[in-house]
Order: C-alpha cells, then structure tokens, then sequence
C-alpha cells in the first residue's frame, strides 16, 4: 500500500514503508513524532534532497539511506529538512516581561555569579537567544553594570544555526524590538533596498552557538544555568520524551534558576523538580 500526492507520478510518493523507516529514524534521533498523517509534508520536505543526491524516487533515496550507508552523510540534511523553525523576535512577550520585573531581581539578589549564563536551548535561527541578550545587556546596565552575561543557543538544525550566526535578518522581523533596544543592539544594512539590519557585534560577542540535540544522554554545556528557555518544543514529543528532555535540562539548571516552556506546552504529569512561578514559567528546587 502507499499514500499517494493527487497528480504525482508513481515514483514520486512515499511508500507505507519507507514513510515507516523515515519516521521511525526521525523518532528515535530528534524525538520528533511524525504520525501517518503528516505524509504529505514529509514528501513535501524531502524533495530537494532528492534532488541533492541525485535520485529520482522516494524509494531511491531510502534505499540510499538505509541499504546504501546514506545516513552516514545524509543525516543531519533529513533532520534539517523534517524541523520546524518558526521563531520571532519578543515571541510570548510576558517571559520577558516577567523576566524583567521578577526573574532577573531575583537572580542578582539570589547569586553572586559575576557572570548571568542563560541558554536557548532550540534557539532557530536566532531570534529568541538575541532577545535574551537584549534584555539581559539592557537589565544589567541599568541594575549591576558590574556583572556580565553569556547566552548559549543551541539547536538541532545546522541550516539554521548558520543563519542565527550572521545575525542578519529582514528588518520586518524586528518590527517587535522596542525603538532603544533597536538602537542600541542592532544596524541597519547600508544598502537600504536591502531592508536589512544585523545584530550589532557587541550583542552578538554575547551569545554563542552550537550544535545539540536534545535526544542526547548528557547535555555538555558547561556550568550551571540561571536561565534556561525551551519553548515550543516539547509540542513535537511524547510524554516520555518529554520527561527526559526536561529532566536533563534541570540537571543544568541551577537550584533557583528559572525554565520557561512555551505557551501551549506543560509539566503536568512529568516528575521534575520545578514549581511553578507563573503561566509556564518554573523555578527549579
């Protein structure tokens, strides 16, 4: 049996089958759930590599995948083209709000770190890890010039990564940045038909990316954490997965410090150690 595209040619649909593998190798590497009936996106994302590695079918390419050694280079492409990147500046605005007029207060008050370490644990392709930069440089020059902050950002994608590296985007996306943040953290391209700006070098110098995926045993991200964002993520996983994840996050996260999820997303039902502050926002005990 396969599930095929209205108007496709025969070859150019997943099988049964190998829609299976795929979405068992995806599963088991990211986490992410791919249920039969996101088959037509999956054939949708999948077409460029086709043509990448220069097969003409679906069934060529997970022959090359899984018979052929394929995955060897080809892993980190499929897990590319399956991820969802949606991110944008000042996205669910009350985290930062909250972090402003509580989470950070308490921060200095609790600790005596002279530097603030937060992490963006699925960062895209950057948004959120510079709106954090943006708040903790603005929060700390104006409360404790003395201390200092790092924020690592990390993600499961390379393609996107790459991009959140250069802090180059379309000026339309930072339409949410307030005017003095704008001015203080990011340039406008000199080239202005381009309508673009890139996060200015100062800000950037803050924040550090890296390739993680979250499915791994450990999570080698140095020292504890204060801050630790993971939001819209836990939506693409099940129950079990999702307490692995959060409890190996917890693991970085510093006794007092703070984890945000996502608006649609919850704890209930997990075992961690956390108690809930605000709408999903955790301190960990």
């Amino acid at each position: 049996m396969s599930i095929a595209l209205k108007n496709q040619p025969l070859d150019d649909r997943l099988s049964r089958r190998n829609f299976e593998r795929l979405a068992k190798y995806i599963y088991d590497y990211s986490g992410i759930k791919m249920p039969p009936n996101k088959v037509t996106m999956l054939e949708g994302r999948l077409r460029r590599r086709l043509r990448v590695v220069k097969v003409d079918s679906f069934d060529a390419y997970c022959d090359y995948l899984f018979e052929q050694g394929g995955l060897a280079d080809e892993s980190v492409h499929l897990i590319d083209s399956v991820t969802t990147n949606k991110t944008d500046f000042f996205r669910e605005p009350r985290h930062f709000d909250y972090l402003v007029e509580r989470g950070l207060p308490d921060i200095l008050q609790t600790f005596g770190d002279k530097r603030i370490r937060a992490w963006s644990s699925a960062c895209s392709t950057g948004a959120e890890p510079y709106t954090m930069a943006m708040v903790l440089a603005d929060h700390l020059a104006a409360s404790a010039p003395e201390r200092d902050f790092f924020v690592l950002a990390t993600d499961l994608s390379t393609e996107v990564l790459q991009t959140a590296h250069k802090g180059i985007y379309n000026a339309d996306l930072l339409q949410p940045v307030p005017p003095a943040m704008m001015q203080k953290h990011v340039m406008r391209s000199a080239h202005r038909q381009r309508n673009e700006v890139r996060i200015s070098p100062r800000l950037r110098s803050r924040v550090g990316f890296a390739r993680l995926n979250l499915m791994d045993a450990s999570y080698p991200v140095g020292d504890l954490m204060h801050i630790i964002f993971c939001r819209n993520v836990m939506i693409y996983f099940d129950k079990p997965t999702q307490q692995r994840v959060l409890s190996r996050l917890c693991d970085c996260l510093i006794p007092g410090g703070y984890l945000f999820i996502g608006h649609s997303e919850t704890v209930s039902g997990l075992d961690l150690p956390l108690r809930q502050v605000a709408n999903t926002i955790f301190k960990r005990v």
